[in-house]
C-alpha cells in the first residue's frame, strides 16, 4: 500500500442512533469470554440481536455521534471485527473505542452526515486515506475525515499486532 490509501466496499447493514455505548455493542455479562473470535456471538445481543444475524462479511454499520462511548472494553471492537463488519461509520467515536478498533484492524470512519445520507441496503465505497465515502446506491458523496497514514497502514496490515510482526520480519 505505497500510496497510503485503502478502499473498502460494502453494504450498510444497520443505521443506529447517537451514543451507542460499549454495553450496547457488547454486553458486560459476556466479559468472561476470553476468546476474541467468540465475542461476535454476542454482538448487540441485548439491544439489536437482529443485526448480528443479518451481517455478511464486509458489511458496514452506520451510526450517529459518540459511537463506542462508555467503558474501555476492547471486546466491543473485537465483536464487530470478528462478526465480519467491514467498517463502522459514525458522526464521532469514543476515543478509546476508536483506538481499540484501529489496533484490532477494524476500520472506523468519522462522517457526521453519514447517518442522514445512508439507509440499510445502500452500497458504499470508502477511501480511508482520502476521507471520501461514495453512496453508490444513492449516487452521492458523503464527507468523511481522512485517517492519518499510520492508521491506514495499521488497518492495511490487519491491526497493530500483524503490523508489528511484519515490521520485525522486514
Amino acid at each position: 500500500m505505497p500510496d497510503g490509501n485503502l478502499k473498502l466496499r460494502g453494504v450498510v447493514r444497520a443505521v443506529l442512533g447517537d451514543h451507542v455505548d460499549t454495553d450496547i455493542i457488547y454486553p458486560g455479562r459476556y466479559l468472561n469470554i476470553t476468546d476474541r473470535e467468540k465475542t461476535a456471538e454476542h454482538l448487540f445481543a441485548l439491544s439489536y440481536p437482529e443485526i448480528r444475524g443479518s451481517l455478511a462479511a464486509g458489511d458496514f454499520v452506520v451510526a450517529g455521534k459518540n459511537f463506542g462511548c462508555g467503558s474501555s472494553r476492547e471486546q466491543a471492537a473485537a465483536a464487530l471485527k470478528f462478526a465480519g463488519v467491514g467498517a463502522v461509520i459514525a458522526g464521532s467515536f469514543g476515543r478509546i473505542f476508536f483506538r481499540n478498533a484501529i489496533n484490532l484492524g477494524l476500520p472506523v470512519v468519522i462522517a457526521p452526515e453519514a447517518r442522514a445520507g445512508c439507509a440499510v441496503g445502500d452500497q458504499l465505497e470508502i477511501d480511508l486515506g482520502a476521507g471520501e465515502i461514495r453512496n453508490l446506491t444513492g449516487n452521492r458523496s458523503i464527507l468523511a475525515a481522512a485517517l492519518d497514514r499510520k492508521c491506514v497502514e495499521l488497518l492495511a496490515a490487519g491491526g497493530l499486532i500483524p503490523y508489528l510482526k511484519a515490521k520485525r520480519v522486514a
